[in-house]
């Protein structure tokens, strides 16, 4: 009875992969599989037009006032408040709230690749403080502090090429 129980265990197992493997198609030649530790996408990239729509939506909001916990243009924007407000209004897709969370959206990319509509995410060490919305040209715009405003600043600016950026593409 245990040879018996071994050899349907090891033909549900073979019947498994067999089935498995029919399932899966070749990918065409020209596609580039996400890194092995990105998050599996459940959305559909960005086209062109959405990612230039977000750039120039987050742009619109330079000058609302910041707020700790804000994601309006009334009550005013935290970081990961006015990424979720852009994203949520330009595409339908409602990122993670916080910036932590944003911090595993969407796949890593290096910032030789940074496209408008790409996160730039913020953070000396393992856990992330700040994000924004990169927008062309080397600038983000993002809600950076209280008292403060949304506004569009430059990624080599000497304040932000030390704060460790890391970039996302949802």
């Amino acid at each position: 009875m245990r040879a018996f129980h071994h050899l349907s265990l090891a033909a549900c197992t073979a019947a498994l992969l067999v089935l498995a493997g029919c399932g899966t198609s070749r990918p065409p030649s020209s596609y580039s599989p996400p890194p092995a530790f990105a998050a599996p996408r459940t959305t559909p990239p960005l086209t062109p037009d959405q990612a230039h729509d977000i750039a120039i939506h987050a742009l619109g909001l330079v000058g609302t006032p910041y707020r700790y916990g804000g994601n309006t243009p009334d009550s005013g924007f935290d970081c990961s408040g006015l990424i979720g407000y852009v994203y949520r209004n330009q595409v339908g897709t409602p990122p993670p709230r916080t910036v932590a969370q944003l911090n595993n959206w969407g796949y890593p990319i290096d910032g030789a690749e940074l496209r408008t509509g790409d996160l730039v995410v913020f953070g000396r060490g393992r856990a992330p403080t700040h994000a924004g919305i990169y927008v062309g040209e080397g600038r983000f715009v993002h809600a950076p502090s209280t008292g403060g405003e949304v506004r569009l600043d430059q990624l080599q600016s000497r304040y932000w090429a030390r704060q460790n950026a890391s970039f996302r593409r949802p």
